[in-house]
């Protein structure tokens, strides 16, 4: 067995939650799985907890509430006893503590609200799953946002407001993710307070490493010159810099792909190319 890996998340969003697949990311090194209370049609912490219980013990466990049950349909919110809830089921479904729960895409209720009604909900949500750490619920809580726009506009209408540090944010990465997202994800840990070391990445392959984009791009080109990986171990090296987080939830459910995943951690970037694509990115953006 490979020696473990802390940056390679295995996201079970589109990842299927057979037993194999968790014993494919033990046998590459991966030590880390990132679910939801939504997943699997609200069923993937039992669905877990049933088919590999055994082997959750050999994982940190992230999962996220915010996503709910309504009649004929899954609606978002971020009432407080509603999280609560969801942190205590998640806790008996999973048959174990998570390491992490995250309040989930919290932008989704923030849009077309008042700016100051936005900031009490972010407010209060986040001491609910605050509360829930307290409570010895989960072992710390975050953030995690697909799109950080409408979040980084809530923390700054009110700049000396101040709701509970998260521990974490999880955020998109990657060559999918446009300059103004990269800049709010950037701003939105700022504002927020969490260090670079506690932040974290999604979806660097913008849902899909199969797509013909990713054969197309010269990915190598943000690696340093003596260094040597597939495309898709430099598209997924050079997520880790856009913007740059410390480890990335990906979905795979094929032993080889999480290999090559977790190898490509070792690759080296060239800060400058980074450097250079993110301008490239701003001029493309003030152009448009």
């Amino acid at each position: 067995m490979r020696g473990t890996n802390p940056g390679t998340i295995l996201g079970l969003y589109r990842s299927d939650h057979r037993r194999q697949v968790l014993e494919h990311a033990l046998t590459a090194g991966i030590r880390s799985l990132d679910t939801s209370y939504n997943y699997q049609g609200f069923n993937s912490h039992h669905i877990l907890s049933s088919t590999a219980g055994d082997l959750l013990p050999m994982f940190s466990v992230s999962t996220k509430v915010g996503f709910f049950r309504e009649v004929g349909r899954v609606a978002h919110s971020l009432a407080p006893d509603r999280l609560r809830r969801a942190v205590e089921e998640s806790v008996f479904d999973l048959g174990r503590t998570p390491d992490v729960v995250f309040l989930h895409n919290p932008e989704k209720s923030l849009v077309r609200v008042d700016p100051t009604h936005a900031r009490d909900r972010l407010d209060a949500a986040c001491t609910a799953l605050n509360e829930a750490v307290a409570a010895g619920l989960c072992a710390s809580w975050g953030i995690s946002s697909w799109d950080t726009r409408p979040l980084i506009q809530v923390l700054d209408d009110d700049p000396f407001a101040k709701a509970p540090t998260p521990d974490v944010l999880m955020i998109r990465v990657g060559l999918t993710v446009s300059s103004d997202q990269l800049d709010a994800s950037e701003r939105t840990a700022e504002r927020l307070g969490v260090p670079p070391d506690r932040l974290w990445g999604m979806s660097p392959f913008g849902g899909d490493a199969a797509r013909d984009v990713w054969k197309r791009i010269k990915a190598a080109t943000f690696l340093c010159p003596d260094e040597h990986g597939s495309n898709m171990q430099a598209v997924f090296r050079a997520s880790y810099e856009l913007p740059r987080v410390t480890r990335i939830s990906v979905s795979s459910s094929n032993i080889d792909h999480m290999r090559e995943l977790v190898s490509a951690e070792t690759l080296k970037v060239d800060p400058d190319q980074i450097a250079r694509y993110r301008q490239l990115l701003r001029e493309k953006m003030s152009h448009s």
